[in-house]
């Protein structure tokens, strides 16, 4: 798990593929998805993981439109490919990553 800042997230964004959770620790949803996130970051390999909490990087949330949180975004070679706003299992954002890497 990588924690982003806006030194590290160019670079971290340009190759392969990244899914990065935008979250604050006032966030009671944010919480519940935290360690799912975690979790999935340890499972599925060969996909990079990122926070960045929105209350130390404001202008990462304002350059990428988050507007609620937690927001996910799935990059792929530096371009948008997804989001998803909201806690979920781990079972549905794993559909929604193995998904959203095929279309």
């Amino acid at each position: 798990m990588i924690t982003l800042t806006n030194e590290n997230f160019e670079k971290e964004m340009k190759s392969g593929v990244l899914l990065v959770d935008f979250w604050a620790a006032w966030c009671g949803p944010c919480r519940m998805l935290g360690p799912i996130v975690d979790q999935l970051s340890e499972e599925m390999k060969g996909l990079k993981f990122g926070k960045v909490n929105v209350d130390e990087q404001p202008e990462l949330s304002e350059k990428f439109e988050v507007a609620s949180i937690p927001t996910l975004l799935l990059f792929k070679n530096g371009k948008v490919i997804a989001n998803r706003v909201g806690a979920a299992s781990k079972e549905t954002l794993r559909e929604w990553i193995d998904s959203s890497m095929k279309a």
